[in-house]
């Protein structure tokens, strides 16, 4: 571009698409204002050779470049290096909030300017929104479609993930880094990776800073957005190359057989309140793309300060072409949707029994194919696990399974009950909508709240980092130190520790619906208490993986728990089990007990809990028994339900209270267990057995001593309390 006259000249233009279309005859730009009485165009571009911008401003005319609300002109140029945004004015109060003196950016805007983490955003002061330029080639990359049956979700922060040095990547912090650790996570086993927001917010926009060191924290996790298109460039190696680098990693993950899902904050923007930074919707039409009150104050659902006018047509449009966006121009497969409760308020707040928002997602044809998740409750109380929507397709954080599994492994009373409906997949919450146990999104952890280290480790949050006097973070965590607060080098309450850690990823990984797993957690990973740690760029959120080789042993566990769900149908079940069945000819799928078969106990004061899983593939040795004790002293002993004249015989694979490798062993390595023998399981401990042909003996090879240590290892360790 040139500050020549024909760079003045301006056409009429289309008013859709909306956003930035190339035609043969220019570019065309059209953006939706309803209340606005003057628009105007704002170009920047960096002549060759010069050290500053060019800026050229051209006013949309209210009759030829207007049409309806949506304000648009074509200007007669190919060339796409320059950064654009608009100008707007209109009227202030009753809920309009126009100030012509901010540069907005364009809500359909595919890109941003470029710029590092931690630098200054300048979204408002300059014109930002810049046109993806960017030729990728995708091969034969196309969508994975892994069943949900088949699916175990990791969730990380794309920074958090791999920034501490001890990740040892050559490109920390970034999109390339998750590249470098896929080894890793096919090593683990999962099948997917749920990542924290990845569309542009300002880290900067936070005013706490850390009471000790003085430091201005950042806002770390990203719930914020000022573009639900634009892809954070400070994620990426390269600024400049971000959509390149993030396409890269996509493509990489589903060339290693794990899918992408992306945690979208269509819920609030980072506008925040009134008083926050305007540098898109306020500006462009306040009224429409937020909720407000009568009083034309912001309705905070979110609690945030605003929160998006999710059912509004204007708005709707908005997030179905976003999620369009990433599903056909970044190969992503599926969305966690944050405070999903808000997508089905009306303009009032009032929740919609039918909301057209909901329904367009489920029933739009270019997403059919992708997963979508929804976190079922709002910051304003409104909680709908389990009536969330009736659509199969829709699955839920399961935030019951969280804290029904939490209740049992402190030593609850009532809990039992609760914990062997999680288990068997939640029907109380799904069955009544026709939907299955695969609509629960099983979690313990997720990056809001403790990590499973930690949940074993405080009683109570150490939030005094955060700037808020330990204010904020959730003072309802259902955990238990283990006997010592925090860091401790008693060995007993250490083992104590992973004694409960294993056996919460065993119930996790066990449990019929979609197990999700936080980044770490498979090594055990602190946050020194901390469980909100949204604004800690620093160690507290990165990920120490030196951890690995420290907890190695508990990473193996995991690693063997991920390996036997993905072995056996028994643990995916797509359906509930059936309450028919007997014992002689067709026994039932899940049968449950106490201490003996056939006498369960659901008394509130029960500590136990033990069940049967019938394998669902008669050919194969997959039958499973389940022993769990959360009582904080006593020993239980169980009785495993015979397979005398089955023609099987039990084998304990899975023993929370041994030391590595006993703690998880092969059918073939692990010791027969006889007929009616009584099972010793410590406080905090889970045995699982596993069936196999009573012919079947370790094998021959393995020398006789080595039989009887790992018998002799595994009777001592579950006498261990």
């Amino acid at each position: 571009m040139s500050a020549n006259k024909k760079l003045r000249i301006k056409k009429r233009g289309y008013p859709i698409p909306t956003g930035i279309t190339l035609f043969k005859e220019g570019i065309n730009f059209s953006i939706f204002a309803r209340h606005a009485t003057r628009v105007t165009l704002v170009v920047e571009h960096l002549p060759q050779g010069a050290d500053k911008p060019v800026r050229h401003e051209f006013a949309f005319d209210p009759v030829e470049n207007r049409t309806g609300d949506m304000w648009h002109m074509l200007l007669p140029t190919h060339r796409q290096d320059f950064s654009y945004g608009y100008r707007v004015d209109g009227p202030i109060g009753n809920g309009h909030s126009y100030d012509y003196r901010r540069i907005l950016i364009d809500p359909f805007c595919r890109e941003l300017l470029p710029r590092k983490w931690a630098e200054p955003a300048q979204y408002g002061v300059k014109p930002c929104c810049r046109i993806v330029n960017h030729d990728f080639d995708w091969g034969n990359d196309r969508p994975l479609k892994t069943p949900l049956a088949e699916t175990i979700i990791y969730e990380l922060h794309v920074r958090g993930f791999t920034r501490d040095a001890s990740s040892g990547v050559k490109a920390p912090g970034t999109y390339l880094g998750i590249i470098e650790k896929i080894p890793y996570l096919k090593e683990l086993g999962v099948t997917a990776v749920e990542l924290m927001p990845v569309t542009q917010f300002d880290e900067n926009d936070t005013v706490f800073t850390n009471p000790q060191t003085g430091e201005r924290l950042k806002n770390f996790w990203g719930y914020n957005p000022v573009s639900f298109f634009a892809l954070n460039t400070g994620y990426a190696e390269n600024p400049d190359r971000a959509v390149d680098e993030f396409r890269t990693m996509v493509k990489a993950l589903h060339k290693a057989g794990i899918e992408v899902f992306l945690d979208m904050v269509y819920n609030h923007t980072g506008e925040g309140g009134y008083q926050g930074t305007t540098s898109s919707f306020r500006g462009l039409d306040n009224s429409i793309y937020y909720l407000l009150d009568q009083n034309h104050e912001y309705l905070n659902f979110s609690g945030c300060g605003n929160t998006m006018n999710c059912n509004h047509p204007i708005v709707r449009s908005l997030i179905k072409e976003s999620l369009r966006y990433w599903v056909t121009e970044m190969h992503v497969d599926g969305f966690r949707f944050d405070l999903a409760s808000i997508l089905g308020r009306d303009r009032q707040g009032h929740v919609l029994a039918n909301p057209p928002m909901i329904e367009i997602i489920g029933e739009d044809p270019v997403l059919r194919d992708i997963k979508m998740i929804a976190e079922a409750w709002d910051a304003a109380g409104l909680y709908q696990v389990g009536s969330f929507s009736t659509d199969p397709r829709w699955a839920e954080w399961n935030g019951r399974f969280r804290d029904d599994v939490r209740a049992f492994m402190i030593g609850g009373e009532n809990t039992v009950t609760t914990l062997a409906t999680r288990i068997a997949g939640s029907s109380d919450l799904y069955q009544v909508s026709g939907r299955g146990p695969l609509s629960s999104i099983n979690f313990l952890t997720s990056h809001d709240g403790f990590t499973l280290y930690d949940l074993v480790s405080y009683d109570r949050k150490r939030n005094l980092a955060n700037g808020e006097n330990n204010g904020d973070g959730d003072n309802h965590n259902i955990s238990w130190n283990s006997g010592r607060e925090g860091e401790t080098k008693d060995p007993a309450v250490n083992r104590l520790r992973f004694r409960r850690m294993k056996s919460f990823a065993a119930v996790l990984l066990l449990s019929q619906g979609v197990p999700m797993i936080l980044a770490g957690d498979e090594f055990g990973r602190s946050q020194g208490g901390n469980n909100n740690a949204w604004c800690q760029d620093n160690a507290t959120s990165w990920l120490d993986w030196s951890l690995l080789e420290t907890n190695r042993e508990f990473f193996r566990f995991f690693q063997h728990c991920i390996a036997l769900r993905k072995k056996h149908r028994v643990f995916r079940r797509s359906e509930f089990f059936t309450a028919t069945g007997s014992a002689e000819d067709n026994p039932p799928e899940i049968s449950w007990q106490y201490l003996s078969p056939g006498e369960p106990n659901w008394e509130g004061t029960c500590h136990g809990l033990a069940f049967f899983l019938r394998a669902e593939d008669p050919d194969s040795p997959g039958d499973f028994f389940v022993m769990l004790n959360n009582d904080r002293e006593q020993t239980l002993h169980f009785t495993a339900v015979s397979l005398d004249g089955h023609g099987k015989s039990w084998r304990r694979i899975i023993d929370t209270t041994a030391q590595s490798p006993f703690d998880f062993l092969s059918p073939e390595e692990a010791f027969p267990i006889a007929e009616g023998e009584k099972i010793a399981v410590a406080p905090f401990g889970c045995i699982v057995l596993q069936s196999v042909p009573s012919l079947k003996q370790l094998p021959e090879n393995r020398p006789a001593e080595k039989r009887k240590t790992l018998a002799g290892q595994l009777s001592y360790a579950t006498l261990e309390s």
